[in-house]
């Protein structure tokens, strides 16, 4: 992560102008340090604002993960820390939502495979047969 842009997939690179980075008090215990310092980090992009993605790019994310992408970090007692968690958590949401998910292609079972099932089918009705009390005459 350089300081002006980051990468989030080979054809998007996101300039860091466009992530809104919110600070706040954390929450929890932490003595004097939690109870004075805004350590924790809100980082927020807007999608359909943004300039780095297009249009088709703006449906698909706003479709999975909505038309604001939020994240928050408030796990380390540094400011600068949960900053850079927060933009990574943001990153790694936006790179989810613009994955686009392959179609399955149908396939038939091989000859093999079928034989193997029968075969198969045939050994468990076979010990299940024998676990059968005898007939009478």
């Amino acid at each position: 992560m350089d300081g002006e842009s980051i990468r989030v997939t080979r054809s998007v690179v996101l300039p860091l102008r466009e992530i809104v980075l919110r600070t706040s008090r954390s929450s929890g215990p932490g003595g004097q340090h939690a109870q004075k310092s805004e350590t924790r980090v809100e980082a927020v992009f807007d999608v359909e604002a943004s300039e780095a993605l297009t249009d088709a790019q703006k449906r698909r994310v706003s479709a999975k993960a909505g038309p604001v992408l939020r994240a928050i970090a408030q796990d380390e007692r540094s400011q600068l820390r949960n900053r850079e968690l927060a933009v990574e958590r943001l990153v790694t949401a936006l790179r989810d939502a613009l994955r686009v998910e392959r179609r399955r292609v149908a396939t038939k079972p091989t000859a093999a495979s079928r034989e193997r099932r029968l075969e198969g089918k045939k050994r468990r009705s076979e010990t299940k047969r024998l676990r059968r009390p005898p007939t009478r005459p």
